[in-house]
């Protein structure tokens, strides 16, 4: 049984319909900051994309060389599997309905070789309400596919509560956790971490940033409740500096607290939740943060930028562009919308 309050179940369809611009809108920072000057002569690049699943398409998306040239640039790149990986759905008819996930191994591959992501600079969360949608041999295909192909994991109790991998000469540790399972506590909790800001301090030694991944918040909604903010403050108090959010399905704002950036929702990077979707939960974003290398500022962020893209269905797949190159009514659609999220973005 899943963990979700009454209110939230009651809300689902209506902000899916019509995702929400409402909500406290105060304290929010640009979309792309310069933190460090003079700039360090050498960075790190992290690139952020949000959750990945087949739902929506039937083959493997169609990109834009603009993005796939900015994902080939990162150093590492860091997702939420929103699917489980198997050749044969087990939840049949939910998975038919679009509310049980699954993707193939093949797919993902696709996928991944057509958006210019290296496998050995991925770095996939498994932290969220879908990952035993197929249940627990799904979950365990999950892993065996993942680890075939090759891609690093975060979000696992196996892996504990703060996963060290990295990311050119620098250690990076990501605390990936998720507030919410679509399915009964015991199995889940066995395998995928729920817990927030609770480690020891010996889980991050050695660490030159510390990352959290969390799938958080309430979906369809542009701008985070009150008590997301005010567990992104918890973890910016626990020494998170970087925080890159999950599970809202639509964009939402940056805010910095003391040294921390916290991207409260990246929204989806191939879709998860239906095929067919109102144009605002289609405007997607790559959250691009470099990290310094210098010995005196080794693992501070010297820059961040949020870069936007649509995500337009065609014919059984989606095709992937910047929002510069729309045109016409979508593209003043999509502008305004940014607009109201990132009042400075320029879009």
């Amino acid at each position: 049984m899943s963990n979700y309050p009454l209110a939230y179940k009651l809300s689902w369809l209506p902000r899916l319909l019509r995702p929400s611009l409402a909500g406290d809108r105060s304290g929010f920072a640009a979309p792309a900051a310069t933190l460090l000057d003079p700039q360090p002569t050498r960075k790190v690049r992290l690139a952020f994309v949000g959750d990945i699943s087949a739902v929506a398409n039937r083959d493997a998306p169609d990109w834009d060389p603009a993005i796939t040239t900015l994902l080939s640039s990162a150093d590492l790149v860091i997702g939420n599997c929103e699917s489980p990986i198997v050749e044969r759905a087990r939840a049949v008819i939910g998975t038919r309905l679009g509310t049980h996930h699954a993707m193939s191994e093949h797919f993902l591959a696709d996928a991944l070789a057509a958006a210019g992501i290296a496998r050995d600079r991925l770095v996939l969360s498994l932290a969220n309400n879908h990952v035993l949608d197929q249940g627990i041999a799904g979950f365990d295909e999950t892993l065996a596919a993942l680890n075939r192909l090759g891609i690093r994991t975060i979000g696992t109790v196996a892996g504990g509560p703060v996963q060290r991998h990295a990311a050119g000469p620098l250690t990076i540790g990501f605390a990936a956790f998720t507030l919410w399972r679509n399915t009964d506590g015991a199995p889940f909790e066995e395998r995928i971490s729920m817990h927030a800001a609770e480690w020891p301090s010996d889980a991050v030694s050695g660490i030159d940033l510390t990352c959290a991944v969390p799938h958080w918040d309430w979906e369809f909604r542009h701008f985070p409740r009150p008590a997301t903010r005010a567990l992104a403050r918890r973890l910016a108090d626990h020494g998170v500096r970087l925080i890159a959010g999950h599970h809202a399905h639509v964009v939402q704002p940056i805010e910095r607290v003391g040294d921390s950036v916290i991207a409260y929702g990246l929204g989806d990077f191939l879709g998860t939740a239906l095929a067919r979707l109102p144009w605002p939960a289609r405007i997607g974003s790559i959250f691009v943060v470099d990290v310094s290398v210098d010995p005196a500022t080794r693992g501070a962020i010297a820059a961040y930028k949020m870069h936007f893209f649509m995500r337009l269905p065609d014919k059984g797949y989606e095709r992937l562009m910047p929002v510069e190159a729309l045109d016409g009514r979508l593209k003043r659609r999509v502008g305004a919308r940014l607009e109201a999220i990132f009042p400075t973005s320029g879009n």
